[in-house]
């Protein structure tokens, strides 16, 4: 079952709200007494539904969840449309400037601050939730991607695991890496990152960002699966493809 509500992100967008989707696994109903780690992620409107997302192709996750029975609770949030560059400023953690898009203010923390302080606190009193870090997961890719790397790692006393789908860690000049390097991460954090191997040449160095970030991610103990998604594309249908396998990476040796 998946739930639709609308909730405003003040720090961000004042008064406007924004749609929330709450994915309900069947046990939630069959159980009263179960409860679920939580996977929250971002871009929303593109994770569940064709008719919400962006270019007509969602990510299909509630199939994928329903066929395969998994025990989780998905919480996805709509990302800011304004334009020029609402959605690249929320998923930004750091301000930049780039020769496309021209000064992009950074406000990742901004709405991590709200996710954490406003809409966690929401989702564990009116769902079946496991609160605790190392049941509540983080996921997004593109800039979401570069959000759930920044989460896993400021906001590690969160989130004990995080999936990172084409990270835009190129875009903001290699800052990602001496955060995380940064960061005193609890043991047994876990992180999955790809990219598609027909997206690496899109933008200059994104390799070398890649390798900068996952050696940081290495060497502070992070247990990182990184892998170059053979014929991956920088599209939906390919983040879609790659959910059995971040799924796996988020689940593995739990008890």
């Amino acid at each position: 079952m998946i739930e639709k509500w609308g909730i405003p992100v003040r720090p961000i967008t004042g008064k406007e709200p924004r749609t929330v989707y709450v994915y309900l696994p069947p046990a939630a109903a069959e159980d009263p007494n179960a409860r679920f780690p939580v996977l929250y992620m971002f871009d929303g409107h593109n994770v569940f539904f064709d008719q919400d997302a962006t270019y007509g192709k969602s990510w299909g996750m509630g199939e994928y969840l329903d066929y395969t029975d998994t025990p989780l609770i998905v919480v996805a949030v709509d990302c800011n449309h304004r334009p020029p560059h609402g959605r690249l400023s929320e998923y930004s953690p750091f301000s930049f400037r780039d020769e496309q898009f021209g000064h992009v203010t950074g406000k990742g923390r901004k709405f991590m601050d709200w996710l954490v302080g406003t809409l966690k606190p929401i989702i564990d009193e009116r769902y079946p939730t496991l609160p605790e870090r190392e049941s509540t997961w983080i996921a997004g890719s593109s800039m979401g991607g570069l959000m759930s790397l920044y989460a896993v790692t400021a906001y590690n006393d969160v989130f004990g695991r995080a999936a990172a789908l084409s990270p835009s860690v190129w875009l903001v000049r290699g800052r990602m890496a001496p955060l995380i390097r940064k960061t005193a991460f609890a043991p047994g954090t876990v992180v999955y990152m790809d990219y598609g191997a027909r997206e690496m040449g899109n933008h200059q160095g994104m390799l070398h960002c890649l390798m900068k970030t996952a050696d940081a991610l290495l060497e502070q103990g992070v247990l990182l699966t990184s892998r170059i998604v053979p014929n991956g594309d920088h599209c939906e249908a390919c983040w879609e493809e790659q959910i059995p396998i971040f799924m796996n990476v988020l689940f593995y040796n739990r008890e």
